[in-house]
């Protein structure tokens, strides 16, 4: 079976490691630390991509998930100097920036009452006038303008800022962000999780502790959250396994993790811009293996506007299950950090043809990964023909 999980068991080129870590996903059974090093340091495309789809496919066929949302981003200002970040402005530069207004937030909003998006995302930088009233007002007014909209928001990089600026403890500040009408957090803000590098890139923000405890108090109340993990900068390979094996022992814990999204590190205009961007291979090799190691993580995505779209379609095959969203053209976060698409609009009709062009089942979902629509039969006036992309084989 050439190009098959059960091939590889029998490629006498592959070595015995190769062998015994294909064989555990073929048990499903649970691969080590020391298999995600040995992955990352000595294993090719071909072999992580059979792997990885096995997985992608024995969970999800051929389903592809996209959702409708919009995103809200309060200000590119912010307290602290992360030294990858393009996106931000320190408040000494703040004519380079902008601070919406709870009005101006409540006013994008509106602007999409006639549109069927499912989720406002918002995320930003971190100011003080941001603080836990400020967002009690803004998602009780969302949620009593529109309770069909579902809201994430904010990092456990502002949810640590604004608790600890009310004295207040992370479960009783996600019990208040709960009750004020937050359904979802999103992933941001996790970096890298050892101290080695997280100290170099992001020192001034909360720790990898203090991350995954406010996730784990969200948990706690029954919701559900996100993970990410920036990648292709100074870290190395066994800082990635480290980072998803703290993500791994917590969501053993408590299950409150929906997806991974491995984010590419983007060298434009930032206090790196010295690093060299990981290429192609490098990104879709990282998306198999998070595939590979997260086995009680449901979905891996892959943020189409910031790999691009070609590279998007590619890693369907390489564990990614999500594509992300129709997303609008007033998405600063991704433009501005140097993404492939500058201005990082899709339709829904556009974002259905990606994914049929490459042989999967387009599906429209909700943020909780309820199914809205299912495309697969759904045919757009002047659809294009779909043109497949083969797995690699592994001669």
């Amino acid at each position: 079976m050439p190009g098959s999980l059960q091939g590889l068991l029998n490629n006498p080129r592959l070595s015995a490691q190769q062998k015994a870590i294909a064989a555990k996903v073929l048990e499903n059974e649970r691969i080590t630390f020391e298999d995600g090093v040995y992955l990352y340091e000595n294993c090719e495309l071909p072999y992580l991509g059979i792997l990885a789809n096995y997985i992608r496919e024995k969970r999800h066929g051929d389903k592809t998930y996209f959702n409708r949302n919009f995103h809200i981003e309060p200000t590119n200002l912010c307290v602290y100097d992360c030294k990858f970040c393009s996106y931000s402005r320190l408040l000494k530069q703040r004519s380079e920036g902008w601070e919406y207004t709870m009005d101006d937030m409540f006013n994008i909003v509106k602007k999409y009452d006639n549109q069927p998006v499912t989720e406002v995302h918002i995320v930003g930088g971190v100011l003080p006038q941001y603080d836990v009233p400020f967002y009690q007002e803004l998602f009780q007014r969302i949620r009593n303008h529109r309770p069909d909209l579902h809201i994430k928001a904010l990092t456990p990089v502002e949810y640590h800022y604004i608790f600890k600026k009310a004295k207040i403890n992370y479960a009783e500040g996600m019990k208040l962000m709960l009750d004020a009408g937050l359904q979802s957090i999103p992933g941001g803000g996790a970096e890298i999780f050892h101290p080695e590098i997280r100290e170099q890139i992001a020192k001034d923000k909360c720790t990898a502790d203090q991350w995954l405890a406010i996730h784990e108090e969200w948990h706690k109340l029954g919701q559900k959250s996100n993970a990410t993990m920036l990648y292709g900068h100074i870290e190395k390979f066994w800082h990635r396994v480290d980072h998803m094996e703290r993500l791994r022992q917590l969501q053993d814990k408590t299950g409150g993790f929906q997806t991974f999204i491995p984010l590419k590190f983007r060298n434009q205009d930032n206090q790196m811009s010295n690093v060299p961007e990981s290429t192609v291979i490098e990104d879709l090799r990282n998306y198999a293996i998070a595939r590979i190691y997260l086995d009680n993580f449901d979905h891996i995505k892959a943020y189409w506007a910031m790999i691009s779209r070609n590279t998007a379609q590619l890693s369907l095959n390489f564990g990614v299950d999500d594509i992300d969203g129709t997303l609008d053209d007033t998405t600063k976060i991704y433009s501005m950090a140097g993404a492939e698409e500058k201005h990082p609009g899709m339709s829904t009709k556009e974002l259905v043809e990606l994914i049929k062009q490459v042989g999967r089942e387009p599906v429209e979902r909700d943020t909780l990964y309820n199914v809205v629509t299912n495309y697969q039969d759904y045919v757009f006036e002047d659809e294009i023909k779909p043109q497949f992309y083969k797995l690699p084989v592994l001669n």
